[in-house]
C-alpha cells in the first residue's frame, strides 16, 4: 500500500522561475531555537538586500565534522513562492484575516524542496535554488525523488526512465549542491515499495541506484543524506534496517522517517530507535508536518489511513530540539496543504488544498 503521495505537478511554476525572479520577492527565514538571535518558531524577518547594493561575496566554505549534526542551529528557509505564502497574501489582500493567520503557521515554518523529473535542467536549478537560499542565510533541504518506476505505477508514478539516467541526474543534482551546507532525504517509498512491485533484478538495481546516490552526495563533503525508511506502520524494523544496510546506509547519515505520513512522533521515534540498534546506533529525522493528531483510526493497512485523511493536525515545527539524542531533527519534509493524491476529496498529489490546509491549522499541535 502507498504511504507517501507526493507528486510535483504543482512545482512547474515554482521551478521554472530563475533564482533572480525570487530575490525580487521579499524572503524570510526561521531561526532554530536556541542558536545567537534566534526568533520564535512562527516569525519571519526579511532578508532582502538594499537596492543597488551589490551581492556581497559568498563566505569560505567550512567542513562540517564527521558526526555533526547538520541541522544545528540553521534557519529554515521560507519560500516565497511556496503554495501556503502566496494563499496568505491572497487572504490578507481579501481581508480574510482568521484564515490568513491560520495558513500563516504552514507559511512560516518552511518546508524541503522536491526534486524530481519535473524539476528543468536540475542542475542549473538546484544551483540557483541553493545560492538563493545561501543568500538568505537559510538552510537547503531537498528531497531527491525520482527512481525508477517510482511508486509503483500509482499516485506518484514516474520517476527516471533508467538506470543509467538516474546515475547521471543525481550526478548533476550533486554536482549543483557543491561545498555548500544542505540535506538530501533520498528517495520516499523506495525501499518501502522495494518488493512490492520490483522483480529480484529491479530490487538490485534500486540498492545499488541508492547506495550510488548516497556516495555522490557524500563525496561533495558538506552535503547530508538521509535515506527514507518509511513509517512505523509499514515494514518491521529488522526488514527495514536490513534493506537500509543494503542501501549504502553506512555511509550515509542516517535515515528519515514518516515522511509524509501522520504517525505520531512518539511512535516515530520508538520505531526508528529499534532500526538504529541494528545499525550501529545510525541517527534519523522525523517528518512532523501533520502528525499533530496522529493517524487515523482505521483497521488495517488501508488508503484512508494515509491519503488525504480527515481531523489530521500540524505537528512540532522544525527543530532540533527533539526528544531523543539519536533524532537529529523534526522536519516539515511534506508541505502541509498539499495533498496527497485523488482520494478523499482531494485534488492530484502535490496540488493546493486551502481546505486541507485550514484543516491541518486549526489542529495544530502549536
Amino acid at each position: 500500500m502507498r504511504h507517501t503521495a507526493q507528486l510535483r505537478s504543482s512545482w512547474s511554476i515554482t521551478a521554472s522561475a530563475s533564482a533572480a525572479a525570487f530575490a525580487l520577492l521579499i524572503s524570510g527565514c526561521v531561526k532554530e531555537p536556541g542558536a545567537p538571535g534566534a526568533s520564535n518558531m512562527g516569525s519571519s524577518s526579511s532578508m532582502s538586500a538594499p537596492a543597488g547594493k551589490k551581492d556581497e561575496p559568498e563566505a569560505p566554505v567550512v567542513p562540517r565534522t564527521k558526526g555533526e549534526n547538520i541541522f544545528a542551529g540553521v534557519k529554515w528557509w521560507i519560500d516565497p513562492y511556496a503554495n501556503a505564502t502566496l494563499a496568505v497574501k491572497r487572504l490578507k489582500n481579501s481581508n480574510n484575516l482568521e484564515d490568513s493567520q491560520l495558513i500563516a503557521k504552514i507559511a512560516d515554518n518552511g518546508g524541503a524542496d522536491w526534486i524530481g523529473d519535473w524539476t528543468p535542467n536540475v542542475e542549473n536549478w538546484v544551483h540557483k535554488r541553493v545560492k538563493l537560499i545561501n543568500k538568505n542565510k537559510a538552510f537547503p533541504l531537498f528531497l531527491a525523488y525520482n527512481i525508477p518506476k517510482r511508486d509503483c505505477g500509482q499516485y506518484s508514478a514516474g520517476g527516471a526512465t533508467a538506470g543509467d539516467a538516474y546515475k547521471a541526474w543525481i550526478s548533476a543534482f550533486a554536482r549543483a549542491i557543491g561545498p555548500q551546507r544542505a540535506a538530501v532525504v533520498l528517495e520516499p517509498d523506495a525501499l518501502g515499495l522495494l518488493k512490492k512491485c520490483q522483480s529480484e533484478a529491479d530490487q538490485k538495481e534500486r540498492l545499488e541506484l541508492l547506495r550510488f546516490a548516497v556516495h555522490a552526495f557524500e563525496a561533495q563533503m558538506n552535503t547530508a543524506v538521509y535515506i527514507d525508511a518509511g513509517n512505523a506502520g509499514w515494514i518491521e524494523a529488522p526488514e527495514m534496517a536490513k534493506r537500509l544496510k543494503d542501501a549504502g546506509v553506512d555511509d550515509a547519515d542516517g535515515f528519515a522517517l514518516n515522511v509524509s505520513n501522520y504517525k505520531t512522533t512518539e511512535a516515530t521515534i520508538k520505531y526508528g530507535k529499534e532500526i538504529s540498534k541494528r545499525l550501529g546506533g545510525k541517527h534519523f529525522v522525523i517528518d512532523t508536518s501533520r502528525n499533530g493528531k496522529g493517524p487515523p483510526e482505521v483497521k488495517g493497512d488501508v488508503e484512508a489511513a494515509w491519503c488525504n485523511p480527515s481531523g489530521r493536525g500540524l505537528g512540532t515545527p522544525p527543530t532540533t530540539n527533539t526528544a531523543d539524542p539519536a533524532v537529529d531533527a523534526y522536519l516539515w519534509l511534506k508541505k502541509p496543504g498539499e495533498s496527497d493524491g485523488q482520494c478523499n476529496g482531494g485534488p492530484k498529489a502535490g496540488m493546493w488544498w486551502q481546505e486541507k490546509a485550514l484543516e491541518l491549522a486549526k489542529n495544530a499541535s502549536f
